[in-house]
């Protein structure tokens, strides 16, 4: 008896879903202990001060990973791209959809030069880096700098795009290739 399709299409899966899994395993295992911890813990948000004690917004916040990789704060709506050697290359305000990500290193897994978003906007330089509830996470610019709904936070839309203007959205589209890290932090 000949060995049937299904048969081998459910082995292959089977194999991709393990290694799949092993590759997830191994990347949260290799994550600075602090972002691995924020999953399960619910620790506050790290605050920067500057000299005098004021808070500075665009100062790297400390335990954020190490290496070349983008920095997005869920609280401080605030990404950093980060070069060699902790050096911030830019960093600006976005402004997230009603899905966000848990805290964790995460990797550009897809891009799109232009779509429209799931809110109706035209949207450019998508670069995702996970998915919610089928929901997909990632970095965006509006074209023409629409501004997302008036409301985005609550509508009945489920919006995973974190927004940044067109300007950033250029930066992060050459900074941020397929497999470049992203550690979200509270």
């Amino acid at each position: 008896m000949a060995p049937s399709s299904a048969g081998f299409v459910t082995a292959l899966t089977a194999a991709a879903l393990a290694t799949v899994g092993f590759l997830g395993y191994q990347a949260y295992a290799a994550a600075p202990g602090h972002l691995t911890k924020a999953r399960t813990n619910g620790s506050p948000a790290i605050t920067t001060k500057a000299p005098g004690g004021k808070r500075n917004a665009t100062l790297l916040p400390p335990g954020s990973g190490t290496g070349a990789r983008v920095v997005y704060s869920l609280r401080g709506h605030r990404v950093w791209l980060v070069g060699l050697g902790d050096k911030v290359i830019r960093t600006f305000e976005v402004t997230p959809g009603n899905i966000t990500p848990a805290p964790g290193v995460y990797a550009v897994t897809s891009r799109s030069n232009a779509v429209t978003g799931s809110d109706g906007t035209p949207i450019e330089h998508v670069v995702r880096f996970t998915s919610v509830d089928g929901v997909a996470i990632g970095f965006s610019a509006a074209v023409r700098d629409a501004a997302p709904p008036a409301d985005s936070t609550t509508t009945a839309v489920r919006t995973g795009g974190i927004r940044e203007s067109r300007a950033d959205g250029d930066v992060m589209w050459t900074f941020a290739t397929i497999g470049a890290t992203v550690a979200v932090i509270p």
